[in-house]
């Protein structure tokens, strides 16, 4: 009996299957190619055999990052592309590696460097969700490797300092959407009339750039005035995700409904320990009455002095 493809990937929010963009990457890819993923939102990095989110397990096989997974998917007879002539399947490789070069770095700013985005929406998204105390590490791990990763990336001449950086990303990063909208024009896909993996790569790129509520959204405002990238957004949650998405909200509620329940439980316990303890302690008498207060009143006193 063939093993079944398990995928372990952040969960979601703000009407996406998942706030993450590798993470939705991998699940729109399968999706359009009709892979049959079991899917686990797990939340929680230390969860993953790899460390990594997300991760696709398969006859004790390990596959990381959105490449690996999607090249094994194609492998696998899930292919997305089959229906692409060799240009197009060209334009592809060409448009992913734009959006990773010029998209990316712009979307990690965003979520994990902004100073108001990431206390206000990003930390404390991920640390409801990462149990403790994990949540007070993985958070910050993650802010700093966006960080290193945007450093890296364009850390190099002319740019030497972080506000150079910022500058030059935000501004790379409205230049590839203007493009994006562009090449998108009036249809739902960016190749013909059926979903690609560029699709499923923009798609992970655009969603939660759309739909999350930035306090500091610039980079927001000049996607929704972009009305083709919005509606290309909400064909694919409307098309793919639209039973899912519920889904995922359902068990989210659930989850977090067990989790109170747990931590109800918990303290009850604790109570019935502490009540059980206060029973069964000692209990010791006092060793001699404490003297008797005499108390006088203004009119006893007035009484005595009459006698």
């Amino acid at each position: 009996m063939a093993s079944s493809m398990e995928l372990m990937c952040w969960g979601g929010d703000w009407g996406l299957p998942s706030v993450h963009t590798d993470s939705l990457i991998v699940l729109a890819y399968a999706k359009f190619s009709r892979a049959p993923l079991n899917v686990h939102f797990i939340n929680n990095p230390w969860k993953s055999p790899t460390g990594d989110i997300p991760v696709l397990i398969y006859d004790n096989k390990n596959f990381v990052q959105p490449d690996s997974i999607l090249n094994f998917l194609r492998k696998q007879k899930y292919n997305a592309d089959y229906e692409l002539t060799a240009t197009q399947g060209a334009d592809t490789l060409a448009f992913i590696a734009l959006i990773e070069e010029k998209l990316r770095p712009a979307l990690l700013h965003a979520f994990w460097v902004d100073i108001e985005n990431y206390c206000n929406l990003t930390r404390p998204w991920f640390a409801s969700r990462i149990p403790f105390p994990l949540n007070f590490y993985i958070p910050g791990q993650m802010s700093r490797c966006a960080m290193n990763q945007i450093v890296l990336s364009r850390g190099e001449p002319p740019f030497f300092n972080i506000k150079e950086v910022e500058t030059q990303i935000y501004r790379d990063a409205k230049e590839c959407l203007n493009l994006l909208s562009y090449r998108l024009g009036t249809s739902n896909f960016f190749f013909g009339k059926t979903p690609t993996s560029f699709d499923a790569f923009a798609f992970g790129f655009l969603a939660p750039l759309y739909k999350a509520e930035l306090p500091n959204a610039h980079l927001q405002k000049h996607l929704h005035q972009l009305p083709n990238l919005c509606h290309f957004c909400d064909h694919i949650l409307t098309q793919y995700f639209a039973q899912s998405s519920a889904v995922t909200s359902e068990e989210m509620m659930d989850e977090n409904l067990q989790k109170l329940t747990q931590l109800v439980n918990k303290e009850c316990n604790l109570i019935e320990k502490m009540d059980d303890n206060l029973r069964n302690s000692p209990q010791h008498k006092p060793q001699g009455a404490p003297p008797s207060l005499k108390v006088t009143t203004a009119t006893s006193e007035v009484n005595s002095s009459q006698h």
